[in-house]
């Protein structure tokens, strides 16, 4: 059986069992057995659990469970409030204030979570029915929210890029702080695009007129520990992703005891939390390497460049086929349980084409976030639905086009201005 037809019988058999509704992980867990069986038989299990404790073991995985565990102190003991309350009162007198508030807001909690899902569902709860109150659009409001929310996966610490440095072999500090341009370049676009539509406008008003600047910048002091134990110790090439990962749920923990909100209630339910998380990652993972070792072994990595190289694509339109599929795709299945399918297959690809590993696998991870609020299947709409409930699927739906239509555009600046992507990592080499 040539490599080709184990491939896409592969892919197909992937696709039939996700589409089941199994779990990303238990999808993954039988095609690796089937495959073992098919292509090397029993004595093949030993590099079954080789590949796991190997991934198990890796120093990557600690820095996905602890950035996971960053994110859940910082949530569940409810300091983001305090941050929201200050920089409603920082913006100042707008226009469409909150439009620019959700859009503050989003980044900066893109910068403390990493998870666009865990966003959206909390400016659903908190922003939005504000937003409603005050006379803003409805449909608006919601495009605001999801482009909002998914800065998050790009804007560092980010869970996906963490994944996809381990998958790919790319230096994850540098996939990590190459989302900080890119990051601010999209919320400078939404911001734009809100501006830009026209349509009515509510007046400018403040939440919190009597609370003082100087208070309000004082509220937002705290979380600049955070920040600074996370991205300014891999900018100042002091620490490593792991390390910082480490000294982030420390200034975490800081965080919420100067907000008197640090419990053993609260720490015992997001380690329980973040170990749930980081274990299923963690499975899902050692499944895509042994995924990838399986393609190697079929021939079917070898034979994709191959063919690529016969059918004399330049590396435009190489690359213009390799976005196009995840974007399409994602329409329609778990973004994620496409990166790790995916991923595997594009790396000799893209090694082959000669492109810069951190400028492709940046936009492939835009392209992802871009595939998790695109109908019908996206994540991020799903959780936004669950925390609005005046607005209904259609509705949301509807609001999501305008953001793939931002962040369409975005990448393309992106493409056609490679340095945005690059500068950051390549200062930091």
């Amino acid at each position: 059986m040539s490599w080709a037809v184990l491939l896409i019988l592969a892919i197909g058999l992937l696709l039939a069992i996700l589409f089941s509704g199994a779990r990303i992980f238990v999808g993954f867990l039988l095609l690796n057995i089937l495959g073992v069986l098919v292509l090397i038989g029993p004595r093949g299990f030993g590099m079954f659990s080789n590949s796991i404790f190997e991934t198990a073991t890796s120093p990557t995985l600690v820095t996905v469970a602890l950035f996971v565990l960053m994110g859940e102190i910082l949530f569940r003991s409810g300091t983001v409030d305090v941050l929201f309350s200050s920089i409603d009162r920082l913006i100042g007198r707008l226009r469409g204030r909150l439009y620019v508030v959700t859009i503050a807001l989003s980044t900066v909690f893109g910068a403390l979570s990493g998870s666009a899902v865990a966003v959206a569902a909390m400016l659903g709860r908190s922003v939005l029915p504000l937003m409603a109150a005050r006379g803003y659009a409805s449909r608006t409001s919601a495009t605001t929210i999801l482009a909002g929310a998914s800065l998050a996966p790009i804007i560092p610490p980010s869970l996906l890029a963490i994944i996809v440095g381990s998958l790919a072999d790319v230096s994850i500090a540098g996939l990590l702080v190459a989302g900080i341009i890119p990051g601010l370049l999209f919320a400078t676009l939404t911001l734009a695009w809100v501006y830009l539509r026209g349509g009515p406008m509510p007046e400018a008003d403040i939440t919190q007129a009597q609370t003082p600047v100087w208070r309000a910048v004082l509220a937002m002091a705290p979380f600049l520990i955070v920040v600074f134990s996370v991205m300014g110790l891999i900018l100042l090439g002091v620490a490593s992703p792991s390390e910082s990962a480490a000294t982030g749920v420390v200034g975490a923990m800081v965080v919420a005891a100067l907000f008197g909100r640090l419990n053993w209630v609260m720490l015992r339910e997001a380690v329980a939390s973040a170990v749930t998380i980081s274990v299923v990652i963690l499975i899902i993972v050692a499944s895509a390497k042994l995924f990838s070792q399986l393609l190697s072994f079929s021939g079917a990595t070898r034979g994709l460049v191959t063919l690529i190289a016969e059918l004399g694509w330049s590396p435009t339109m190489t690359f213009l086929l390799m976005m196009a599929i995840p974007f399409l795709l994602c329409m329609f299945i778990d973004q994620i349980a496409f990166m790790l399918l995916a991923i595997p297959i594009y790396q000799p690809i893209v090694a082959a084409m000669g492109f810069d590993p951190i400028w492709f696998w940046t936009i492939f991870l835009i392209n992802l976030t871009v595939g998790s609020l695109t109908p019908p299947f996206g994540y991020t709409l799903f959780a936004l639905k669950g925390a609005a409930d005046g607005m209904s699927t259609a509705q949301v739906f509807r609001a999501a086009w305008p953001v793939v239509g931002i962040f369409l555009t975005g990448m393309a600046i992106l493409w056609a201005v490679p340095d945005l992507v690059t500068a950051i990592p390549r200062a930091l080499q």
